[in-house]
């Protein structure tokens, strides 16, 4: 499957669900890391103007979890997450900020990622880490 049918594989999930509200949007794949924005905007601010911290760790759990997809079977298993912690370093008053996962750990029940949020000028807004679980469907 190519990278741009994935993409839009990936896209069609957030349908009706907090990354659609959010307007984050997968951008880019390889075979180790997935990208995705999300616009900064009224939406996603703090009182006083500028981007949330939980916005970010909203993008950066959406990043992972959907790249610990692309490492499993999800007709047989899913994914959860169990974990995620955030530094944020910098703020950002608009445009857009850009979150890059990269799987430290890709174990058979658990994946431990490192997701890098960025500005425009790739300056760094947010460093999270975000273990997830694979669960069997029932």
């Amino acid at each position: 499957m190519s990278k741009k049918i994935k993409l839009s594989v990936i896209n069609k999930t957030n349908k009706n669900t907090l990354m659609e509200s959010l307007k984050i949007k997968f951008i880019d794949l390889g075979d180790d890391y997935l990208v995705a924005k999300m616009p900064v905007d009224q939406k996603v601010y703090q009182p006083d103007g500028v981007l949330h911290g939980g916005a970010s760790v909203a993008l950066a759990e959406s990043v992972g979890s959907a790249a610990s997809y692309l490492f499993i079977n999800p007709v047989t298993h899913t994914i959860r997450g169990i974990e995620i912690s955030a530094n944020h370093i910098s703020s950002v008053k608009k445009g857009y900020v850009f979150a890059r996962a990269i799987p430290v750990h890709l174990g058979k029940t658990t994946h431990i990622w490192e997701i890098k949020i960025t500005d425009e000028k790739d300056k760094l807004v947010s460093h999270c880490k975000l273990t997830t679980i694979v669960l069997e469907k029932k």
